[in-house]
This record gives structure tokens, sequence and C-alpha cells, in this order.
């Protein structure tokens, strides 16, 4: 009947940031920020837990001589997203 929802989606945050990221190549972090409304710190802790969970790639670089932080969906990512978006369908049809 219902399709079990992955509680490491269903994170206002995390969510956002995977919703972001579906629809581009990459984002920097100020980016993610200014579009999901979120704390510095605490965005720092949702992307560490989805770049642990191999949903997305994160590169650690420099633009000049400011660090930038790049991310970027994985396809595990791109197919965990499917997931859960299939799941929610369960619930709302």
């Amino acid at each position: 009947m219902f399709k079990p929802l992955n509680p490491l989606l269903h994170s206002e945050l995390r969510l956002a940031v995977m919703s972001l990221l579906i629809g581009v190549e990459e984002a920097d972090f100020p980016y993610i920020k200014e579009q999901t409304g979120a704390t510095a710190g605490n965005l720092s802790v949702q992307i560490d837990k989805l770049e642990k969970a191999g949903y997305i790639e994160v590169e650690k670089t420099f633009r000049g001589k400011r660090p930038a932080t790049i991310c970027k969906l994985t396809d595990g990512g791109r197919q965990a997203f499917e997931e859960y978006i299939e799941a929610l369908r369960s619930y709302i049809q």
C-alpha cells in the first residue's frame, strides 16, 4: 500500500538540497545556502550526511584565493531521489 519513505531524504533541508541539485549539474555552497535559507552550520551538517550516504559529491576547491565548496548529485543520489518521489506518490494517489 504505502511505500516507506527514505528517512535521509525526508528531512526538509536535505530534501531541499537534493531538489536543487537534481535540476543543475553542480551548485556551490553560497547558492544552496541562499536558496534554502539555511544557516551555514546546519547546511554543512546536512551536506555531510548526504555525502556520507553517497548521494552527493562534494569538491573543496578555490576560486581565486577564496575557498569554494561545490556539490554534485551522484547517480546513486539521483536514483534515491527518484525512489523517494515514487514513494511519495503512493501516499497521494
